[in-house]
């Protein structure tokens, strides 16, 4: 406490004379004659760690003083002790009710401000300790989180490229693909049949989960993934195994941890679902309308656009208008009629994510 700074407040002279003697020999100390130059010191380095404020100053009293340093979130905190020959306890009442420290009366007693003042500091040492503690704890919880984030980031971009490696020509569909389902949510959040569901978390949670869609992809055959030219129906009979291969591996992962992971349970209805269509035609389970969940809603069209726009081995890419025409067309059909909509509204924003992730060569 020997460097502590302390601001005396007193409009006599002769206090603040009596005051700075006192105090000096321990602490640096700073005076002002009146409330509003109180309020200048405050502000200026070195702040004051304590302040001794008298009540009955002209113009501003120590209770106007008192509540303009509470008001600032640069004095709020620094402590203040009320100096005042008032006695009567309403006084010591209404300035503790406005966030004094404590009160002493005068003619002061030199004994009983310097122990009151040791153990205002001692108290503020201690609040400034706790809170630096605190700031040092939320910042080591921060690093950690996103520490916790970019790994599970990777994680889930590293399982995402496995898959891709056994369906080379891909190539950037991951990223094309959780930009357009990212996109899509960001337009229905609003939407009074989606916004419950669709919150700033699940829709971060949505797109980190995007990529694994087609992780089921691994444990088909090189013979039928890679298959150029139309499968046979037994051939589609093993592509469309994909789907469940994909959410059993997700549903494992999940047996391995304690806790439900969000992100997860996001990742294994979009694998298991986003084949399915909104008039009950599509597989693994021929769901319809909104026994889909929304996830793999949202999926089924940015993967069925992102397909119809690329090369694969069985086909060139089409333009972005006649993949447009075909996302309408199955308008109700394959695909939501308001993800449809809000596909069509965002158009241009699904054709500036694919020029922005397209594919080299």
């Amino acid at each position: 406490m020997a460097t502590a700074t302390i601001l005396i407040v007193d409009d006599e002279p002769t206090n603040l004379h009596l005051l700075t003697g006192l105090l000096r020999p321990e602490f640096m100390v700073r005076a002002a004659n009146s409330g509003e130059n109180a309020l200048r010191v405050a502000m200026t380095q070195p702040r004051p760690d304590l302040i001794l404020l008298d009540v009955m100053m002209p113009a501003m009293d120590g209770y106007a003083v008192l509540a303009r340093l509470r008001e600032n979130t640069a004095t709020r905190d620094i402590p203040v002790i009320f100096l005042t020959a008032l006695a009567e306890s309403g006084d010591e009442e209404r300035g503790l009710q406005l966030g004094a420290a404590d009160y002493i009366t005068k003619p002061i007693k030199p004994a009983v401000v310097l122990a009151r003042v040791r153990t205002q500091l001692e108290a503020k040492l201690a609040r400034d300790w706790l809170q630096d503690q605190n700031a040092m704890l939320e910042a080591e919880v921060a690093r950690r989180m996103a520490e916790a984030d970019l790994t599970q980031l990777v994680s889930i971009r590293a399982l995402a490229h496995l898959a891709e490696t056994r369906d080379p020509e891909t190539g950037n569909h991951i990223l094309r693909t959780q930009n357009y389902v990212q996109c899509l949510a960001l337009r229905l959040r609003e939407h009074p049949d989606f916004s419950a569901f669709l919150d700033q978390r699940t829709i971060n949670l949505l797109t980190k989960s995007a990529p694994l869609h087609d992780i089921g992809k691994v444990g088909i055959p090189d013979n039928i993934l890679l298959k150029p030219g139309p499968l046979t129906p037994e051939e589609w009979a093993v592509m469309k195994t994909h789907a469940r291969l994909g959410s059993d591996a997700i549903e494992q992962a999940e047996r391995d941890v304690e806790e439900p992971v969000a992100f997860l349970v996001l990742a294994k209805e979009i694998a298991h679902w986003h084949h399915e269509k909104w008039d009950g035609s599509g597989y693994p389970d021929a769901l319809a309308g909104d026994a889909i969940p929304i996830s793999a809603r949202l999926m089924a069209l940015a993967d069925v656009f992102d397909a119809l726009i690329t090369v694969r081995v069985y086909k060139p890419a089409m333009s972005y208008a006649e993949a447009r025409a075909i996302i309408a067309a199955g308008h109700g059909k394959h695909f939501d009629p308001d993800v449809t909509e809000a596909f069509l509204a965002g158009f241009d924003e699904f054709v500036a994510i694919a020029e922005r992730y397209h594919d080299a060569g």
